[in-house]
């Protein structure tokens, strides 16, 4: 449990950097950004592997590149859901989908590495 709020609190973190980076992205407050984590973090849990699977012949076709359009199809769910959230476009959804893996994946491999070193 501890583990799933420190994910959503480092999206959070990633929310705003992208909104702040991003100027067709705007959140109004943290605790919006807070929200917009969470909402994204159920979006990729519950309905994310649904459309995975029924794009199987897109994604292979594209070589992968599909699971781009994926993601920010969820940035745009979650933009649809979420008041005080705002994607002006698919390609802002698209740049804010990839700023936000990219924060989450160095934040994992530092994680990582914390963990390896309690270990030695």
């Amino acid at each position: 449990m501890m583990r799933f709020i420190g994910t959503v609190l480092v999206n959070a973190i990633a929310v705003l950097l992208g909104a702040y980076f991003l100027d067709g992205v705007n959140v109004d407050n943290y605790t919006k950004a807070f929200i917009v984590a969470l909402v994204i973090a159920l979006l990729n849990a519950f309905v994310k592997p649904i459309l995975v699977f029924l794009t199987i012949p897109a994604t292979v076709v594209t070589l992968g590149l599909f699971l781009l359009v994926i993601n920010a199809g969820i940035i745009m769910m979650a933009d649809y859901l979420v008041d005080g959230f705002h994607v002006a476009s698919f390609w802002y959804a698209l740049g804010f989908s990839l700023i936000l893996s990219l924060i989450t994946s160095l934040f994992n491999r530092a994680e990582k590495r914390t963990q390896q070193r309690k270990q030695a």
